[in-house]
């Protein structure tokens, strides 16, 4: 295979410190490549200077080799130079493109064109417009020709087995599909190259694996090479042909799928054990919560469909189950976010039972203020610095050296070193990990000491180092603060190391509570494969 992309000698510094240290490395035409590492390894950032946005490396370049019509703007892999241009069928020329080569800022353009990528966490569509009208807009983006935008726009729905998804709207739809809409979306601008950075982090294993399969059908499909990033073992294991190693912004492994994931899962063993202590009085009710939606094209949605449990004080408290179970709309709901549709949801605050499906400073309002929600579209406040964003931008007003004490305490909770902690402060958050904006986004809810923490897929874009930091900094938090936690997560390692109790939700419904080892012994083998390998094997 030729070569469609050299990185030679990649250097990159953030405020004098050097996240990428002389990366070097060859990426062919069709071929995927796995890039695993740690938060904090230089993943993102490295995903970032290849795409040609932001800041330019520090030193190192990124040779691009393509082909580029010497009649129009078309741009294809080098193996395509000498044939006719698809478009204008004028001639396909080889060249070689120093993205970050201010000499070459028309061609870097072009270069951009022919890359498409799949955010983080975000799935980028019109929330109100239907799957097949998503889809259109991108084909509408290109220019491309209008009498034979449906017929393409069909094709790319069906490419992505969303056919019996087509007329829905995509607000509607479960993280899965979104996340497959958006595949469609970026493959309709017949990239060369697909950058999918953190792809599958938020959903449960089935639908992840469902995802991973369309992305090497579609790497093949379109005859398309692949950057994927991730945290996850099995995501570079289902899809990539050959697999990278960052630490610390050095290349540690480059090799097969196989032997970069053996090295990097050497040493992610735990030491520390904890002991569930005695729990409190019961601190949430909740009865028979109703929660319906009237769609369109659907009727009568219960997303959340009568549902009754309970919550001790220093219980941390699990909610499972696939996308669509209806999990994030309770969070939702017991968070004050929104308001059920019928039914009692009761938080204790001191003495009080406070009701929240009552509006009004006495009732919701004033309960809001003592719940912490961490939803998986977090957002940090992008121009305010670590410290603001924990302070300033969520209206605590502390002297400065007080603020300073606070924010290092609370980053300390939320998994990162006292160290590591002050290193930060006053970073932004396009100069942090994902995983590393994820942990402050944690501590931006723990700052403000609520009674009860909601974590909404807590860690879905954490490497397995960095969750069992989240996990003690959790288990710490109960101990430390006597602090209250549900964990809504379609990670059930995590789950089942955590929490003490489980809900497992299917349909809008809560179809078994318990102990969380007799939750997860009692899933079938359907639900087994959907809820991951925690659950023990008969």
């Amino acid at each position: 295979m030729k070569p469609l992309v050299t990185v030679e000698n990649l250097c990159m510094d953030f405020d004098g410190k050097r996240v990428l240290d002389n990366i070097s490395f060859t990426i062919a035409e069709g071929e995927v490549l796995g890039i695993i590492g740690r938060s904090g390894a230089g993943k993102t950032v490295l995903m970032h200077l290849m795409r040609g946005v932001e800041q330019p490396p520090t030193s190192g370049s990124i040779i691009y080799h393509v082909a580029a019509c010497d009649s129009c703007d078309e741009i294809g892999v080098a193996s395509a130079a000498g044939s006719p241009c698809p478009h204008c069928k004028g001639k396909m020329t080889a060249v070689d493109v120093d993205l970050w080569d201010e000499k070459n800022s028309t061609m870097k353009r072009r270069v951009m064109r022919g890359t498409a990528i799949m955010f983080q966490r975000t799935f980028a569509l019109y929330g109100n417009d239907r799957v097949i009208e998503n889809i259109l807009h991108a084909l509408d983006d290109i220019d491309y020709p209008s009498e034979k935008a449906i017929g393409r726009a069909a094709d790319l729905v069906d490419q992505v087995r969303l056919s019996h998804r087509m007329m829905h709207i995509a607000r509607d739809l479960s993280g899965g599909e979104k996340q497959r809409v958006v595949l469609a979306r970026q493959l309709a601008k017949e990239p060369f190259l697909l950058f999918a950075d953190e792809p599958t982090g938020t959903l449960d294993p089935q639908t992840a694996h469902l995802v991973h399969s369309m992305l090497t059908e579609a790497a093949l499909q379109n005859q398309m090479g692949m950057i994927v990033t991730s945290h996850f073992s099995q995501v570079i294991e289902d899809v990539a042909d050959r697999a990278m190693l960052l630490d610390e912004g050095r290349i540690v492994k480059l090799g097969s799928p196989k032997e970069v994931i053996h090295k990097f899962m050497e040493g992610l063993a735990e030491s520390e054990d904890y002991q569930v202590p005695e729990l409190g009085t019961t601190i949430l009710t909740s009865r028979d919560v109703y929660k319906r939606y009237i769609s369109v094209d659907r009727g009568v949605i219960r997303a959340v469909n009568g549902v009754t449990f309970d919550v001790s004080s220093k219980e941390i408290f699990g909610i499972i189950g696939k996308s669509g179970a209806g999990k994030t709309t309770l969070s939702r709901i017991i968070s004050g976010i929104i308001e059920p549709t019928s039914g009692e949801m009761n938080i204790r605050i001191g003495d009080d039972l406070v009701d929240m499906t009552k509006p009004g400073i006495e009732f919701r309002g004033r309960a809001k203020g003592y719940i912490g929600l961490l939803h998986q579209e977090y957002d940090l406040y992008p121009h305010r610095t670590v410290l603001d964003n924990l302070t300033d931008a969520i209206g605590l007003e502390f002297p400065k050296e007080l603020a300073m004490r606070k924010a290092i305490l609370t980053l300390h909770m939320a998994g990162f070193t006292d160290g590591k902690s002050r290193e930060i402060l006053d970073r932004y958050p396009s100069q942090l990990s994902e995983g590393e904006r994820h942990r402050v986004a944690l501590a931006q809810v723990l700052i403000r000491e609520p009674r009860l923490v909601i974590l909404d897929e807590p860690t879905g874009t954490m490497d397995p180092l960095t969750k069992i930091d989240v996990k003690h900094s959790i288990l710490n938090a109960r101990d430390e603060m006597d602090e209250t936690f549900i964990v809504v997560s379609h990670d059930m390692d995590f789950v089942k190391d955590i929490c003490d109790r489980l809900a497992l939700m299917r349909g809008g419904k809560i179809i078994m509570i318990g102990k969380t080892d007799e939750v997860l012994a009692s899933l079938s083998e359907d639900e087994r494969e959907i809820m991951g390998k925690a659950a023990p094997q008969e």
